[in-house]
C-alpha cells in the first residue's frame, strides 16, 4: 500500500482523543491491556508498543540538546516540570533523519521506571493485536535491533513491528541518560 502523503497538522483534539483512549485503557485491568498497542509510523513502516508502557502523547516542543549523548538522544524536554530524555526513533533504528513537521509527536513511555520521550513521524491509533496474530521476530545474527523487537503483528494484510518497551535502551544507554 503506497504511503499517503499528509500535510495535515496533528490537532490538539486528535492528541486528546488518543490520550483519552490511553487513559481509559490504563484504568482497565491488566488483562484488558495485554493485547492493546499504540501504533505509529516511522518512514514507510508501522510500529507498535504495548499501551501499558505509554504514558501520553504530546506534540513536538523545544528539545534542549545535552552534550555527550548518543546520536539518537536528541536531548531533553520539560514536561510539566519533569525533565525527560527524548529519543529520535528514526535515528535509533538507523533510518535517515527527517525534518520534524506538524504530524511529528513525542510518545512518552516508561522504560525501567524512567519516563522517556520517543519521537515518531506520526501516531496512528490504539489497536488490539491478539497473541494469535503475533509471529516471533525475524532471526538476525547479532543485530542490535533484535533486542527491542517483541514480534511481528499480522493485521489483515499489514505487518506491524511490535517493540519491546522495556528493552528500547541497552543498560549502559539507560545509565548514560539517567
Amino acid at each position: 500500500m503506497p504511503e499517503a502523503v499528509t500535510t495535515n497538522k496533528i490537532s490538539a483534539s486528535e492528541l486528546n482523543m488518543l490520550n483519552q483512549e490511553i487513559e481509559s485503557q490504563a484504568l482497565e485491568n491488566e488483562d484488558t491491556l495485554k493485547n492493546m498497542y499504540l501504533t505509529f509510523r516511522l518512514g514507510n513502516e508501522d510500529y507498535a508498543i504495548e499501551i501499558r508502557y505509554v504514558t501520553e502523547i504530546v506534540g513536538m516542543q523545544k528539545i534542549t540538546e545535552v552534550p555527550e549523548m548518543p546520536s539518537f538522544v536528541k536531548g531533553v524536554v520539560n514536561l510539566r516540570g519533569q525533565v525527560i530524555p527524548v529519543l529520535d526513533m528514526r535515528i535509533r533504528f538507523h533510518m535517515d533523519p527527517r525534518t520534524y513537521d506538524e504530524r511529528t509527536c513525542i510518545v512518552v513511555v516508561n522504560i525501567n521506571t524512567a519516563q522517556v520521550g520517543l519521537v515518531v513521524d506520526t501516531v496512528n491509533e490504539v489497536r488490539n493485536i491478539g497473541d494469535e496474530q503475533i509471529s516471533p521476530p525475524p532471526r538476525t545474527a547479532g543485530a542490535d535491533s533484535a533486542q527491542y523487537i517483541q514480534g511481528m503483528g499480522k493485521v489483515n494484510e499489514e505487518v506491524i513491528i511490535l517493540l519491546e518497551g522495556q528493552r528500547l535502551l541497552f543498560e549502559h544507554e539507560m545509565a548514560a541518560i539517567a
